[in-house]
């Protein structure tokens, strides 16, 4: 009986065997390949980082009220790389500290982007200044070409009611009064730049003395 049993449970020659593991094979990189992704990945993703920065706005020192946005020190000695990088890139030239601000606008005072298709009204005041422009640009940033070849206004010509306060309509239709007309589609943009203003360096200004962007309709 014991011997049964020890053979019984002995391995015979037709049990199951676990297949045997097969052997980790390891690729070596060479170093000077590593270094050189690493270089090229780094380079690509400064590049790519810097056109995005510069194809946009400066990414510090601005000063938003409402919808409007400047950068007070854009005229400045003290202007961060960032800033000069853009400024290069556009070719503007910058209104100095001494000589005023200017402040940009994307969207109406309710934070939508403003948009051809839509009427708008702007008014009714600005900001203490010996004189203001307000201009209209297209979304690639150059001045709106309209068939009235008017795209800006100035305090000195614009039309005022007896408060001594206006507005100013922006469509693609004529509109009585004051209107500036808009590119037939697509985005845009408002610049009011204030010269001779005691805000020059960005002091002192309150949304309340700003312009209203008001979005009348879209569509017409």
């Amino acid at each position: 009986m014991s011997t049964d049993a020890i053979l019984t449970n002995a391995p015979g020659t037709g049990a199951t065997r676990a297949p045997a593991p097969k052997p980790v094979s390891f690729r070596i990189v060479p170093t000077a390949f590593l270094i050189v992704y690493s270089l090229l990945l780094a380079l690509g993703l400064g590049l790519g980082s810097t056109y995005w920065i510069l194809k946009g706005d400066p990414p510090f020192g601005s000063l938003s009220l409402g919808p409007w946005k400047a950068w007070p020190a854009l005229g400045s000695t003290s202007a961060d790389p960032y800033m000069r990088a853009i400024l290069a890139r556009r070719g503007d030239v910058p209104l100095a500290i001494g000589e005023g601000l200017g402040f940009t606008a994307t969207t109406d005072s309710e934070g939508r982007a403003l948009d051809s298709a839509c009427t708008y009204r702007v008014g009714a005041d600005t900001p203490a200044a010996r004189l203001w422009t307000l201009s209209v640009y297209e979304q690639d940033g150059r001045l709106v070409r309209t068939e009235l070849g008017r795209n800006s206004f100035t305090s000195a010509e614009i039309l005022r009611d007896a408060q001594d306060r206006f507005t100013i309509a922006l469509s693609r239709s004529l509109q009585d009064g004051n209107w500036l007309q808009l590119p037939p589609t697509g985005r845009f943009s408002i610049v009011l730049r204030l010269y001779d203003t005691p805000g020059a360096a960005g002091t002192g200004l309150t949304e309340s003395t700003f312009p209203v962007i008001e979005r009348v309709e879209c569509g017409s």
